[in-house]
């Protein structure tokens, strides 16, 4: 090269243009730009030579300003479609001659700048530059305009988060949901979430940390969730909204009611009255209670549960979808159920007043309690009093001679009790809470062991006795819940504990899990020979699945579901189950933490059920107005049984914290 050589060369990746002053050594050459700098480079950093004159450094910048012209990245695409169709190649100063019709040194280099920073119609191939093929080019334009929309897209999405978190309401569109997406996972799951990147990128760009914490408030600014988002919820599998061709099908059901496949054979017992007792919040109403007076003075009760077969058909759209849901799921801000709402609480419930179809379980009892006589029929039946626990127990408490029925049943439920009792029965209660949140409000209620919720239960144990024994002695594939025998501790060592509350979470502990199988087996604590339950067949699927092959031998026909295919649904029922009870534990646990929180100021009293780590003082403690089990450490010496109050100092139901205060006489020693 001769000194004066316009030449391009690259430095960190950047084009640039310099002037060659010298030869420095035997293979590099001392450039000058147009600011005056040298730069030593070698042969192999010079990209292109400018022919045709010498030049001066402070040539450059005209010369920048004489090639702007010809920088047009479009006029590529005329000479491609030229080229391309005579299959040639093409190097700098023929593409300047294709495209300007000469090839002067601007003319040239710019050429050579359009050639070198195409991606779409070119490719290099040496010195010279081949066309690429139509389709690839199609690609790449594909490819361009797909990223060119993204960044549209992108931009736009800045917009609208920027907008939202200003006050004004958005319209989160379609292309928005990745990143909505990528900030949920990461808010649920953490570290452990997949695809974060988008998560963080928003985060930072926002000056947020990037915090699982932060993406769930900001997810909350943005009104995406709530406050109070139930992200153990979120977490699970259970779904919350029902398919299209679901609710399609509830609804044809509701419109059009279908014929009944028991219609002939369905026992009337609309001449009995009919007691369904429930919370008053319930809506689903599967199960009601009757005494019948035979001729011979015999007094035999009826347990009447509610039918949904009748509407439905091994495998059906809504069959299938309860089987996916598995159970209704029960949470403080209202219920998930496992059949649309509208069947649900309409024509599968017990509805007061209605000609109802159910499955109508009949025994008469012994004079010990035990089963004499049972029968079970499919039937219709018409409930006539729609009563809460409170009613019930108000009749019992008053005995309400207009209602001798109820006081009856009453005393059954006792006879029943001892028998079971004189069995091996184990007998635990713990006081219970309900947690409702109404609006923004949140209610914590004890439940009492009430004589109304105990004649209930034991009606509904005795119906599921009932229809086991009936699976038993038929020999029928159904869900039978059986319990092993706990080891429980000696009765010396139960008696040194305090009676109630401690004593009975010392046995809670022994006792282990229910088992479901196709195989009859005693139930432990029920001190039952076998047992299944069939009680709610709109909220229980194993209870729906009992019902089908109930009802298919009732009419003499083959089982619904064969042996194997019923072994293969009781053992994928399972894993649902637990993950529905861990939802509502979970979400329960979180509503009660935030009713604590509201309730700072005041004082509850609490008793110490068992020790969680007794080496450093932590504690299992209830708090007996509310039925709620928390942890508390303590600071002092304290035993099993011991009454003490206590106000909340710190409760983060998000984080799952709460820390306690003891009050002790006129001063306060905190505890954690």
């Amino acid at each position: 090269m001769e000194k004066g050589t316009l030449v391009e060369f690259r430095i960190h990746g950047e084009r640039r243009l310099a002037v060659v002053a010298r030869p420095e050594g035997k293979k590099h050459w001392i450039l000058v730009d147009d600011q005056g700098n040298s730069h030593t480079v070698h042969p192999r950093q010079i990209t292109y030579e400018v022919g045709g004159t010498t030049y001066r450094p402070a040539d450059i910048p005209s010369f920048y300003e004489e090639i702007q012209p010809y920088l047009d990245p479009a006029s590529l695409e005329i000479a491609w479609e030229i080229l391309i169709e005579e299959g040639e190649t093409v190097d700098p100063t023929g593409m300047a001659l294709l495209l300007f019709s000469e090839e002067t040194p601007a003319q040239c280099y710019a050429s050579h700048l359009l050639l070198c920073n195409d991606k779409l119609y070119f490719k290099q191939k040496g010195d010279r530059y081949e066309p690429r093929p139509p389709n690839q080019v199609a690609e790449i334009k594909h490819q361009q305009e797909v990223e060119q929309q993204r960044e549209q897209e992108t931009q736009l999405f800045w917009q609208r988060v920027e907008q939202c978190l200003g006050g004004e309401v958005v319209e989160w569109q379609g292309s928005d949901r990745a990143r909505l997406d990528a900030l949920e996972r990461f808010a649920l799951y953490g570290e452990e979430a997949s695809h974060t990147g988008p998560a963080l990128e928003t985060l930072s760009s926002l000056n947020r940390p990037q915090t699982p914490g932060a993406s769930f408030q900001l997810l909350v600014d943005l009104g995406i969730w709530s406050l109070h988002e139930n992200l153990s919820l979120w977490r699970s599998q259970i779904p919350t909204q029902f398919p299209a061709k679901v609710l399609d099908v509830a609804q044809y059901y509701l419109e059009s009611p279908q014929p009944d496949p028991d219609q002939d054979r369905r026992f009337d017992l609309t001449h009995l009255k009919v007691y369904t007792i429930d919370d008053e919040s319930t809506r689903e109403i599967d199960d009601g209670v009757s005494l019948e007076f035979l001729e011979d003075g015999t007094q035999k009760i009826w347990v009447h549960i509610a039918d949904p077969t009748r509407l439905i058909q091994p495998g059906d759209e809504l069959d299938l979808e309860a089987r996916r849901r598995t159970t209704s799921v029960y949470l403080p801000t209202g219920m998930i159920p496992m059949f649309p709402s509208e069947l649900a609480t309409g024509p599968m419930s017990l509805v007061q007043g209605k000609i109802c179809c159910a499955l109508s379980f009949g025994v008469v009892l012994n004079e010990d309690g035990s089963v004499k006589d049972y029968s079970i029929h499919t039937s219709i039946i018409k409930p006539t009093y729609r009563l809460t626990y409170d009613d019930v127990d108000e009749m019992l408490h008053l005995g309400i001679k207009a209602e001798p029925e109820i006081e009856i049943l009453g005393k059954f439920a006792k006879l029943r009790q001892q028998w079971r009792s004189s069995q091996g029965a184990i007998s635990i209660y713990m006081p219970e809470s309900m947690i409702k949140v109404d609006g923004d409000e949140v209610i914590v209620k004890l439940l009492d062991d009430s004589l109304s919720r105990q004649m209930v239960a034991e009606m509904m144990i005795l119906t599921g006795e009932v229809a086991a024994r009936y699976g038993q002695e038929h020999n029928l594939a159904l869900p039978y819940r059986s319990q092993p025998q706990p080891e429980l501790p000696p009765e010396e060592e139960l008696l040194q504990l305090p009676a109630g509350a401690v004593r009975a979470c010392a046995l809670r502990r022994y006792m282990p899990r229910s088992e479901v199988s196709l195989t009859p087996a005693r139930h432990a604590s029920l001190a039952l020979e076998t047992y299944t339950q069939v009680t709610s067949p709109i909220r229980r699927y194993s209870d729906l699945l009992a019902h089908f092959q109930i009802k298919a031998h009732l009419r003499g026909e083959e089982p619904a579901f064969s042996v194997e295919q019923m072994q293969e649904m009781v053992m994928s029922l399972g894993p649902a189950v637990k993950e529905a009870s861990k939802v509502e534990r979970e979400t329960n646990r979180y509503w009660s933490l935030e009713y604590l929180r509201r309730q700072a100021d005041e004082v509850w009293e609490a008793i110490l059920l068992r020790w969680l780590r007794e080496d450093s003082n932590l504690g299992l403690v209830m708090l007996e107005e509310l039925g709620l089990e928390l942890p508390m450490r303590f600071n002092r010496d304290i035993a099993l049984g011991d009454r003490f109050e206590v106000k909340v100092t710190h409760s983060d139901p998000r984080q799952d914290v709460i820390q306690f205060q003891e009050i002790i006489g006129p001063a306060t020693e905190p505890a954690v």
